[in-house]
């Protein structure tokens, strides 16, 4: 395995905390601690602060190319340590190494894509209705950055948010989820090894996030917020940017329907089911939360499902042949436990799981529910874990209520062979984005984002540089 990197990275320089705290790191799969990191209070935040706000005039000013060349060559980096990477997600997050494996690629193609975009930043010119004035426009870094990045996908998470930001010419501040700094500490290592300037990124792990986040973002310096993590925490995080008027984008909770009608291919649904719902043990923000299936097929698709699912095999992800990696961590598991057992008490049918297993390790089986009341509190609530909960519905205006009944709004899935018909739901659906006989929306080529309480703004496509770009107008009169 490569070198655990467990300091500060401030500067271009490993630090320790100024105050000398470390947090541990734990092992989801047995609950032992891998290693202790760095804990960053307020005086390393103003460390890096400093760095990133001294780094960024040289930094938006360094030519396009070069910056182009550095996310290229930590693309290259990223691939050739795709082992090393991946076994290191796996021992600080639990997901299976496979899995791990296409988070690595999934990761380093944000560093190529951004790569390409970093050279394709334009601006404009025009002549004003007057006829007298002449418009030129620029685009320019927005400036110094905190990106705040979750635990569940440790290492794409970064270079989503840190690739727009280099290509931009914008200088930044790190602060991975304490749960899995070490996937970001080695991030910080690659881009300094593909000659990265110091200061343009510095890397703050801490386990004190309010010390750490709330002075940076009332101090006036930073200029950019971009937040993946819950809808509550966003909101927390948007007040106290509004003081200096922080420019903001916010990747937040999900609850993301999944509907299957009665004219879809179910095998196909089942399958795009299982990369909706198993995708990272069903710890993400895209992960289906509501199985809507038409009466008609509910019964079908709900016992295919729950083979599917039962025959997945369950351990540590560090273990030949195991499709199921531990959840983050005993609250994440308990959390999961509850949701179930609430359901199970209005009604629900268990088809297969729903129970905790004994011994060490944050282990939930995969669980398949049906008969699910609409008052459980796992219609309104972000699973995050394994669990597929199916309800019925009868028509298509009916379906079409429902999923659209939440704050949320990131991501929904649509399974229908009818054009019409997909084309009409997938309108009418109020989220960001939608898989069509497809459970996997994400790809670093395509701006990923939701709409109400699922956030603000976009991350990857060509529009996920935007975020990181400001216009600035030039007026030139012409006599």
């Amino acid at each position: 395995m490569t070198e655990v990197l467990t300091q500060l990275f401030i500067g271009g320089a490993w630090v320790d905390a100024a105050d000398g705290a470390t947090m541990p790191v734990d092992d989801p799969a047995t609950g032992e601690i891998l290693c202790h990191v760095a804990d960053a209070g307020p005086k390393d935040a103003r460390s890096a602060e400093e760095a990133a706000v001294q780094a960024q005039a040289e930094w938006a000013r360094t030519a396009p190319r070069a910056r182009s060349e550095i996310l290229r060559r930590a693309y290259e980096l990223i691939l050739e340590r795709t082992d090393e990477l991946a076994h290191l997600m796996t021992s600080e997050m639990g997901k299976p190494l496979a899995e791990a494996r296409g988070e690595v690629a999934y990761a380093a193609e944000f560093f190529r894509w951004f790569s390409e975009e970093a050279v394709r930043i334009d601006g404009g010119c025009g002549i004003l209705p007057d006829g007298r004035n002449r418009m030129l426009l620029s685009r320019r870094p927005v400036g110094p950055c905190l990106l705040i990045t979750p635990w569940n996908f440790p290492l794409a998470m970064g270079t989503r948010k840190i690739g727009p930001a280099i290509a931009a010419g914008c200088t930044m501040i790190l602060k991975p989820a304490p749960q899995t700094p070490l996937s970001s500490l080695a991030l910080a290592g690659i881009l300094k090894e593909a000659g990265l300037p110091d200061g343009v990124l510095n890397v703050v792990t801490t386990s004190r996030a309010g010390e750490v986040c709330e002075p940076l973002l009332r101090g006036g310096r930073i200029r950019k917020l971009s937040f993946t993590g819950s809808t509550a925490v966003g909101r927390l995080l948007l007040a106290q940017c509004a003081d200096t008027v922080v420019r903001t984008s916010m990747e937040l909770g999900g609850n993301a329907p999944f509907i299957v009608f009665e004219d879809a291919d179910l095998e196909a649904a089942v399958d795009g089911a299982m990369v909706a719902k198993m995708r990272n043990m069903g710890e993400a923000c895209t992960a289906a939360n509501r199985f809507f299936v038409h009466r008609s097929v509910a019964g079908d698709f709900g016992r295919r499902l729950a083979q599917r699912m039962g025959a997945l095999v369950v351990g540590p992800g560090t273990r030949d042949g195991v499709d199921v990696g531990p959840l983050i961590d005993t609250a994440g598991r308990a959390k999961v436990a509850e949701l179930v057992a609430d359901a199970v008490e209005r009604g629900a049918q268990v088809l297969v799981g729903g129970r905790t297993p004994e011994g060490p390790g944050c282990f939930y089986p995969p669980t398949v529910l049906t008969d699910v009341s609409p008052e459980s509190r796992l219609m309104d609530t972000e699973i995050f874990g394994p669990v597929a909960a199916i309800l019925t519905f009868d028509d298509e205006d009916e379906v079409v209520s429902r999923a659209n009944d939440t704050p949320w709004g990131l991501v929904g899935y649509v399974f229908t062979e009818g054009l019409d018909r997909a084309l009409r739901v997938s309108e009418r659906l109020e989220v960001g984005m939608v898989g069509l006989n497809t459970g996997l929306v994400s790809n670093p080529a395509a701006p990923f984002g939701g709409v109400k309480q699922s956030g603000l703004g976009r991350e990857g496509g060509r529009v996920g540089i935007d975020e990181f770009l400001e216009y600035q107008y030039l007026a030139v009169p012409v006599r």
